[in-house]
């Protein structure tokens, strides 16, 4: 089983920054690919990033390039995501998740997933 506890979600108005965390706990951090998902109200979860077990390789979905970086820490045993330029179309329930496989377009195939964080951008 693998443990996952997100955090760092809150209230910022539109063009704003957070970093969400998410710390890792019982099994070895660096066998998994890790990605970031989110679910607006309403709406299906939906990716939004993904990083590999070594930190090499990362992807991210249209809407987030260039404004979300992914990253992680395998001494710290957690996955990062910086979010900048926030947008309204942004708020969601924000979760992490963890997966043994690591497809070449850069997509996963969560089996733990964090209990999510809400991120509320502010027009």
């Amino acid at each position: 089983q693998v443990q996952l506890v997100e955090s760092g979600g809150g209230l910022v108005q539109t063009g704003g920054s957070l970093r969400l965390s998410c710390a890792a706990s019982g099994r070895t951090f660096s066998n998994y690919a890790m990605g970031w998902f989110r679910q607006a109200p309403g709406k299906g979860r939906e990716f939004v990033a993904s990083i590999s077990r070594g930190g090499g390789l990362t992807g991210s979905a249209d809407s987030v390039k260039g404004r979300f970086t992914i990253s992680r820490d395998n001494v710290k045993n957690t996955v990062y995501l910086q979010m900048n330029s926030l947008k309204p179309e942004d708020t969601a329930v924000y979760y992490c998740a963890a997966s043994t496989q690591y497809y070449n377009d850069r997509s996963l195939s969560p089996e733990y997933w964090g209990q999510g964080t809400q991120v509320t951008v502010s027009s």
